[in-house]
């Protein structure tokens, strides 16, 4: 039986993490790829950006390998109807931080897998509820303070620092984290690695 190659299309060192915690062997490619939320529903939005992530590197690891498994992941944070990105900057945390103090919001995370033996796509998108609670201007300024929140969609990592402003949440804390990883095993990579 010929090895089977998984790739992870991700610069995310908590995707990273989360895929060496349930002993998977695989090697980063990062898409370089350009690409842009072009829909309200955040369902799709995170949807078609990590589709067009694995679509990417596909390109690149046709050339390299014969069987191998790509899998891409998108996350957005999602409140009252407006899609909480990756902060463009200090203000732009700051806003997002104040919107879901003391409130409930949705995270989603858009898992892409492209198996080569199959030669398809198959994407699921796993949607977790995070209550925060409520925070001062002294706690958000402090937040703001530190690296963790200017890389991460909604402004803040549930498994950082901001951690201890959960108050609790519904559904896959992995989601959350960015990679939904009991699912994806279970759907796409059990018996295959």
């Amino acid at each position: 039986m010929m090895e089977t190659k998984i790739i992870l299309a991700s610069a995310s060192p908590r995707r990273k993490e989360l895929l060496e915690q349930i002993g998977l062997d695989f090697e980063i490619m990062v898409s370089d790829k350009e690409t842009n939320i072009d829909s309200d529903d955040p369902k799709e939005a995170c949807k078609k950006q990590a589709i067009q992530k694995a679509e990417d590197i596909v390109k690149k690891a046709e050339s390299i390998y014969k069987n191998y498994i790509i899998i891409s992941a998108d996350t957005i944070v999602a409140f009252e109807g407006e899609i909480l990105g990756k902060p463009k900057d200090r203000s732009d945390a700051k806003r997002m931080l104040e919107a879901i103090s003391g409130r409930k919001h949705r995270v989603y995370t858009a898992v892409c897998v492209y198996n080569s033996i199959k030669g398809k796509y198959e994407s699921f998108v796993e949607d977790t509820l995070v209550e925060v609670a409520k925070l001062s201007k002294e706690e958000i300024e402090d937040y703001l303070s530190k690296k963790e929140p200017y890389d991460k969609a909604g402004a803040y990592g549930i498994q950082g620092y901001f951690s201890r402003y959960i108050v609790g949440i519904e559904g896959d804390y992995y989601n959350v984290m960015g990679l939904p990883i009991g699912r994806l095993y279970r759907e796409h990579l059990r018996g295959i690695v």
